[in-house]
């Protein structure tokens, strides 16, 4: 059977709005049903990198907490902190960054917990027994809550090609150790040619393993392939040379996703918004133009379909040829026109293969 997928569009008419079309779309999917009174349910967000303003709106956050609440359930927003330096790497910068890109108590409505603690630390390891991990190691908060609801702003990425539901949250709800497991197979590598020593790769790096001088190079044995420099570097310099097969690494942001929904059947839901997608992830502390118009919100029990569902509407749409497509606006892939080397199905495939949905869906629109 398909896996059914939930969709409203953006387009509004007079008493309903965007907030209640929303609503309307959660109670439709069911994505809430698993919720029972009392639960403590982790709300994974990406609360938005300083500077940057693709993340969803934490008016839309703030009626999804309501429902929960509506549900008898006890949410709490969560993220876990990021590997690299930026206003997310330690909870004092994360939860400042939150409050200042809107989601406190008086916007979102509910409590912000960041998943692995103070600094990164604070983490459970979840067995999984698969290809590249037996366990992993997964943010706390997100362990001991009894249900998960996963809201997600698709876009594109550097690495998998798209960040969706999938790297939501295995990437998301990894701790720093979790997520430096992760990106175990980067290694990013400098053009002398198109490096300008503007000194930016140094400043974001959170190993110190650039240098510096004439020319920045990388001490690789200081490196922990986390790659924020290549999309740091405002001269195309820094590419990414995968000491692995890169394919692992989306598959391994998939086993942290089984790690991250273990203990958790029926108990969770995914919403994703597919607006303003911005052609890089929002851990940047800036957003490119879109790459398509606005398309609408999905909602599924299934986070494989969830994202297949996705890409396939952003894909049918339009593309925005003053955006980073540029003349590769028209091509069928979108994703591929912006990363030729990346293949982004990997994720969904090997995220089927290990039981966690299904890229076969029904798309059911709700209006």
């Amino acid at each position: 059977m398909d896996a059914k997928v939930y969709y409203t569009s953006m387009r509004t008419t007079s008493g309903c709005g965007l907030l209640s079309k929303l609503e309307v779309l959660l109670n439709r999917s069911g994505v809430l049903a698993g919720i029972q009174p009392d639960d403590l349910v982790a709300t994974k967000i990406h609360f938005g990198e300083m500077g940057n303003l693709a993340y969803i709106q934490p008016q839309y956050v703030r009626r999804i907490i309501e429902q929960i609440k509506c549900k008898g359930g006890k949410p709490f927003l969560t993220d876990a902190n990021t590997l690299y330096t930026g206003s997310r790497s330690n909870a004092v910068d994360h939860l400042t960054t939150a409050v200042l890109n809107g989601f406190d108590y008086a916007i979102a409505g509910a409590p912000l917990i960041i998943a692995d603690g103070l600094n990164g630390k604070d983490a459970l390891s979840v067995p999984v027994d698969l290809k590249h991990f037996k366990e992993v190691k997964i943010g706390s908060a997100v362990c001991h809550a009894d249900a998960l609801i996963a809201v997600t702003h698709f876009k594109g990425h550097e690495m998998t090609g798209f960040g969706g539901t999938l790297k939501n949250i295995g990437m998301g709800c990894g701790s720093r150790a979790g997520k430096q497991q992760q990106h175990s197979g980067v290694l990013p590598v400098i053009d002398q040619q198109l490096c300008k020593a503007c000194h930016k790769c140094a400043q974001w790096c959170p190993a110190q393993a650039v240098i510096v001088e004439t020319k920045a190079r990388i001490q690789q044995d200081q490196c922990i392939g986390c790659g924020e420099c290549t999309v740091t570097c405002p001269h195309g310099a820094i590419a990414v040379n995968w000491k692995s097969d890169p394919d692992a690494f989306q598959e391994k942001i998939v086993e942290y996703t089984a790690g991250v929904l273990k203990g958790k059947e029926g108990k969770t839901g995914f919403i994703s918004f597919v607006n303003h997608v911005s052609p890089l992830c929002d851990c940047n502390p800036w957003n490119d133009l879109p790459i398509v118009g606005d398309i609408g919100i999905l909602a599924s029990q299934d986070p494989v379909a969830i994202d297949q569902a996705a890409v396939d509407l952003i894909n049918q749409a339009p593309g925005n040829p003053h955006s980073a497509l540029g003349g590769r606006h028209g091509e069928a892939d979108k994703f591929r026109a912006l990363f030729p080397g990346i293949d982004w199905s990997i994720q969904l495939a090997y995220g089927e293969s290990i039981g966690l949905g299904s890229r076969q869906y029904e798309l059911i629109r709700v209006e």
